[in-house]
């Protein structure tokens, strides 16, 4: 039986990047993950000739060499940069609704109002206002938050305070009078999972802040080469990782953390946990003593996020051939967020449904292999309706919803269906099975202002215990691999007291 400064719970991409600080800053940390693969969200499966990209669509941050965004500074700093390849993309996306809209934006502000101002004469100024606006507010966002301004005042930072929890639907409406506009600029609440009245003007400010200073991007080899690059570096700084070994309790004694028991019933003792399993996991089932009053609070006032289901769909052919030509297309039914917002509760798919539609190697050709090419088809969905379903009928309506996600995708590529040589279809129970966390949910909370830590502490309600990944802040790539790195550089203040 060792004994760790620090465990880890969970590899997913706050744990590894979590555990990857901890062991070049010296300390001892053991990493616990109960699948046999790191990553969680950010891993492949293969099928055939197919390695499929489970989760990444859109890397913000990382930027280039000659201008580096802030991902780009912590893989720098982690020592994981130089063993990976990103790649830039040259699209930010194509939206359409079959029959009524069809435009392709690309990564950069001035290239985004010409391309709007061509589609939508009438409104040419509110378009420069609305992309001024977003611009502004995250470059205010920056300089109070990120760079940690000790001296943030109204007067300093007037746009943050005026918009900080106005939400989108309000600011679109109060700029725009198209609601065909609206649509085209907002369609990333579809990625949120929460529709723009729900949504804060920050969230797509950030969004589209990260993409168009710093390029959306990916990488060769897909999320697993990062996962498996943040755990070598774990490995290669005296770090250990146990893989196929889950936690099964933390050890609590007068409200400080005693250590961590696996599921093998090993006891491990440590001063300090990082858990990167889901915050109702952590206090529910792993905390060995009654839960603190703040997070119980805290858990009453949050509901569970939204899940996905997803078709991986391996291609013969090179995109052209599909007539597949940008990197990410929005295909939606609706400029009306709100009727669509509501089909997420259901399992059914149907023509006001938003779905995205990734295609790796319109980025880079040898992202699947010469002649080849892959495509993640998914929608955003919630996992309760899913648990409904009997176990006898689960099969039937897996390939009968995935069936009816292609007849929608061929509306936009018509030729797509002749060419699939794999396909996958994975419901939310599927990421309920591999994730384990509630109702399969892929972001944590629900993506309202309330779970976000302008009202929710990072410092820890118990002694040693600190959070990271989606359900310690903020969904997504970028975030949850910087929750990680925030997470350990706050228990390393108090280690080193």
């Amino acid at each position: 039986m060792g004994s760790y400064d620090v465990v880890v719970i969970g590899a997913g991409n706050g744990g590894l990047t979590a555990a990857a600080t901890l062991a070049r800053k010296g300390a001892k940390v053991l990493l616990l993950e109960r699948h046999n693969v790191p990553g969680g969200c950010a891993t492949s499966f293969c099928r055939g000739r197919f390695e499929f990209e489970v989760a990444l669509h859109q890397l913000s941050g990382m930027g280039s060499p000659e201008k580096p965004g802030p991902l780009r500074g912590q893989m720098d700093r982690l020592g994981v940069t130089e063993k990976l390849e990103f790649i830039e993309m040259s699209d930010l996306y194509r939206v359409v609704i079959p029959g009524v809209v069809d435009i392709t934006l690309r990564p950069d502000w001035a290239a985004i109002v010409d391309e709007l101002q061509k589609h939508f004469p009438d409104e040419k100024e509110a378009i420069v206002q609305f992309y001024d606006l977003v611009r502004n507010l995250f470059t205010e966002v920056i300089g109070a938050f990120y760079l940690g301004d000790p001296e943030v005042s109204r007067e300093k930072y007037p746009l943050y305070f005026k918009y900080a929890l106005r939400n989108l639907q309000e600011v679109l409406d109060s700029i725009f009078t198209d609601p065909l506009l609206k649509f085209v600029v907002s369609p990333y609440w579809s990625y949120i999972g929460v529709p723009p009245r729900l949504m804060t003007v920050v969230d797509l400010a950030a969004i589209l802040y990260s993409y168009c200073e710093f390029k959306p991007g990916h990488l060769l080899g897909g999320s697993q080469a990062l996962s498996n690059a943040l755990a070598d570096e774990i490995l290669s700084n005296g770090g250990e990782i146990r893989f196929n070994c889950a936690a099964k309790k933390i050890m609590v004694d007068k409200g400080a953390v005693m250590g961590v028991v696996t599921e093998d019933n090993e006891e491990i003792p440590a001063k300090f946990v990082i858990s990167n399993a889901s915050k109702i996991s952590t206090y529910v089932d792993l905390l060995d003593e009654p839960m603190p009053e703040d997070v119980r609070m805290e858990l009453r006032q949050s509901a569970v996020s939204i899940s996905a289901f997803t078709l991986y769909m391996g291609l013969d052919c090179e995109p052209e051939e599909a007539g597949i030509n940008e990197s990410t297309t929005f295909i939606c039914g609706t400029t009306d967020s709100d009727k669509a917002a509501q089909r997420l509760h259901t399992i059914e798919i149907g023509d006001l449904d938003a779905m995205l539609f990734t295609c790796y190697d319109a980025m880079t050709p040898e992202f699947s292999g010469a002649g080849t090419s892959q495509v993640a088809l998914v929608t955003l969905k919630y996992g309760e309706p899913w648990l409904k379903i009997p176990p006898r009928h689960y099969a039937r309506e897996k390939y009968r919803i995935g069936e009816a996600m292609l007849k929608r995708a061929e509306t936009v590529f018509p030729k797509i269906r002749n060419h699939i040589e794999e396909i996958e279809v994975a419901t939310p129970l599927t990421h309920l099975r591999y994730l384990g966390h509630p109702y399969g949910a892929v972001y944590g909370f629900e993506q309202l202002v309330r779970s976000s830590n302008l009202f929710v502490s990072p410092r820890p309600s118990i002694r040693g215990l600190y959070s990271a990944g989606a359900w310690a802040g903020y969904p997504g790539f970028q975030p949850t691999l910087e929750s990680g790195v925030a997470a350990a550089r706050l228990l390393l203040k108090e280690l080193n007291r």
